[in-house]
């Protein structure tokens, strides 16, 4: 799993001894990006190797990594043929880019950020924490929008040109994390009503599809096309869920599923 973190999504960054002064800003998602006091640092990592052990040290941080598990997550199959030296070569192209300070330890490699540090992927994370906490209290509003900052993270693809193990179980990860906030989305949108509720159920629909076994999706659509006064196509959805279960899985719905479908039975 993803480390836990705390980060504020619209966090400042000021001097820190353990990187190059200024802003520290990571984005391992989509084309991944380092920028350090608003200074483009991407290019002087080298290359993929390079970017993969940043990605791998900034996924792993606050704990010591051994070389030799830096240099299975760079080289997965086919290891150079001195393996020592080429993660010496990389480490020092690290080293170049985030500042001398930024890596600590010989035998075991810490990387080492301003607390103030923002890194795309715990900030989904913190979202996600927040936008659980929003919809606890029926901070509606507020669930939405930090359930799109998470969207917005997890649904682009972490270190696009790598496949190692490491990294489809980060991506693995991620994709969870998208899947609570479409589940957040939805929720909040039917909390909001009115002019949300198209919403809230183009996500439950694509919920569906991105996992088509996750009940949440179905119980998600039902309640928005209830609340959109569209209780015969709730009625299908759950007969759509219904039949799913039984042929794939010879399961039935779970019980808050079932408990909806006999209100709309009942004309509750």
């Amino acid at each position: 799993m993803l480390p836990p973190r705390d980060h504020s999504i619209s966090a400042t960054f000021p001097t820190a001894a353990a990187a190059k002064d200024g802003p520290v800003r990571i984005q391992l998602c989509g084309r991944l990006r380092v920028d350090i006091e608003d200074r483009h640092v991407t290019p002087l990592l080298r290359g993929r190797q390079g970017r993969t052990l940043l990605a791998f040290l900034v996924i792993n941080r606050g704990r010591a990594v051994s070389r030799e598990e830096l240099a299975q997550a760079i080289w997965p199959v086919g290891s150079p043929e001195h393996p020592g030296a080429a993660l010496r070569t990389q480490l020092s192209r690290v080293r170049g880019a985030m500042g001398t300070g930024a890596l600590a330890g010989r035998e075991a490699i810490e990387l080492r950020l301003p607390a103030e540090a923002w890194i795309d992927v715990e900030a989904a994370e913190a979202a996600i924490r927040a936008a659980d906490e929003a919809l606890e209290a029926r901070k509606w509003r507020e669930a939405w929008i930090q359930a799109h900052i998470t969207i917005n993270i997890a649904g682009r693809l972490f270190l696009a040109e790598v496949d190692a193990p490491w990294v489809r179980e980060t991506r693995a990860d991620l994709k969870e994390l998208e899947l609570r906030a479409m589940e957040t989305i939805t929720q909040a949108g039917i909390g909001l009503g009115g002019s949300e509720l198209a919403g809230a159920e183009r996500v439950a629909r694509a919920l569906i599809r991105a996992a088509p076994f996750r009940e949440s999706g179905y119980l998600n659509l039902m309640r928005a096309l209830v609340a959109a006064g569209n209780t015969a196509e709730a009625l299908r959805t759950y007969d759509t869920l219904r039949t799913l279960l039984a042929t794939e899985l010879g399961s039935a719905p779970g019980a808050e599923a079932q408990a909806l479908h006999r209100e709309l039975l009942g004309g509750r």
